[in-house]
């Protein structure tokens, strides 16, 4: 059997790096794939630029006007439009729309993709790769993660492409390091994690969360608008972009104490980049902590201040990022908290987290009490199709 030439870290070399390490971070794991591509790497062995990782610079909030640059788009041939129709005829209550129908389908398009990418919008991805802008379901994302895993493009030809546009100046640094450490860190991460602990892998469920998928996201209708505008990107596009999957569907999911694998095979069915090898260890590991820190350190969990931070959704949602308690309460915030209390002994002792326990004890037990209750109003309302 030949090698898989979607990845760059065979099974015997990730399984040989994962060993018998009691903790997997993706960090140390990165900087060895880059050592060995020679990505990002001066002559004297040092990282480019002097710093192995610039997402410190990669976090800034939208700026007013921030908008999705144009996109391509090609001619459907003939056999895009037969299995157009044969979906439409075999599937026509199915999710999502069919029209209208972006993606490349070759490796010709794919390279199109690719190259329309590294000139017109790699220049903006670092600063902007956390923002999320209502209408705007592209920013500066490459939307190349499906095509690299269908094959039509290779992960190191990607990364070269990447790295020669900032050494000829025509991207920052910053840029260039958080797209690569995208493909040759994060992905070849979770994809020797996935192979290293499946198959029980699918069955890991460490913060014991039972609850059913709510149907809003299906159906995209929930008075919350941030979760609302992810769920419409995804019904329309089959994406959202990394953030929106992991700090407002995935964000919801772990603070409501969704069931995992439940969130799991949604995530799996609506996108169209979701392979189950790289799909599962992110909702798993990253999104929802089932897996108990194997794949992070920490839980992704934030309240409302997060994402009113990195969005513009709060505006004219129906609840106040800014308020906690009563009728306009954003879920986040009280979910936030109760979920913060409901896992205290396992978290408390998170060298990540102390400041988050500090916090809570300081606010008393009356404002405690008033959260938690707030919180069982949202699970009730989540329950009963109102929130």
């Amino acid at each position: 059997i030949l090698p898989d030439t979607r990845s760059l870290c065979p099974h015997a070399e990730s399984n040989a790096w994962v060993g018998d390490r009691r903790e997997l971070r993706m960090e140390y794991f990165y900087r060895e794939m880059r050592r060995r591509h020679d990505v990002l790497m001066e002559a004297d062995g040092k990282p480019a630029g002097g710093r192995w990782n610039f997402d410190a610079d990669n976090r800034k909030p939208p700026k007013a006007g921030l908008t999705s640059p144009p996109r391509l788009s090609f001619k459907k041939d003939a056999i895009t439009l037969e299995v157009l129709a044969l979906v439409r005829r075999r599937f026509p209550d199915g999710y999502g729309r069919l029209e209208p129908f972006h993606f490349a389908v070759t490796r010709r398009q794919a390279l199109a993709e690719l190259d329309h990418f590294i000139a017109h919008i790699l220049p903006g991805f670092g600063d902007y790769q956390d923002a999320m802008v209502a209408g705007e379901p592209w920013l500066r994302h490459s939307l190349l993660a499906a095509y690299i895993n269908a094959g039509l493009l290779y992960p190191l030809e990607v990364c070269r492409r990447a790295e020669a546009a900032w050494r000829e100046g025509a991207a920052p640094l910053n840029a260039a390091e958080g797209f690569i450490r995208q493909i040759l860190g994060w992905r070849e991460y979770v994809r020797g994690v996935y192979w290293r602990f499946m198959p029980g892998y699918l069955e890991q469920n460490a913060l014991e969360a039972h609850a059913p998928l709510p149907g809003f996201y299906w159906s995209g209708q929930t008075q919350m608008a941030c979760v609302r505008e992810a769920l419409a990107h995804t019904y329309d596009h089959a994406y959202s972009h990394h953030i929106q999957r992991l700090m407002i569907t995935g964000n919801f999911a772990l603070l409501a104490g969704l069931a995992p694998k439940a969130v799991h095979e949604w995530y799996l069915a609506v996108y169209a980049d979701a392979y189950e090898w790289v799909e599962a260890p992110n909702t798993l590991g990253m999104a929802l902590h089932a897996d108990g820190g194997v794949l992070a350190s920490k839980p992704y969990a934030a309240s409302g201040a997060y994402i009113r931070k990195m969005s513009n959704y709060c505006q004219g949602c129906a609840y106040d990022p800014t308020v906690a308690v009563g009728d306009r309460a954003c879920p986040f915030n009280a979910l936030y908290w109760d979920f913060m209390a409901r896992h205290r002994d396992r978290f408390s002792r998170n060298a990540r987290m102390p400041f988050v326990y500090a916090t809570w004890d300081r606010m008393g037990a009356e404002r405690q009490a008033g959260l938690r209750d707030q919180a069982q109003q949202h699970l009730t309302a989540m329950r009963e199709g109102r929130l």
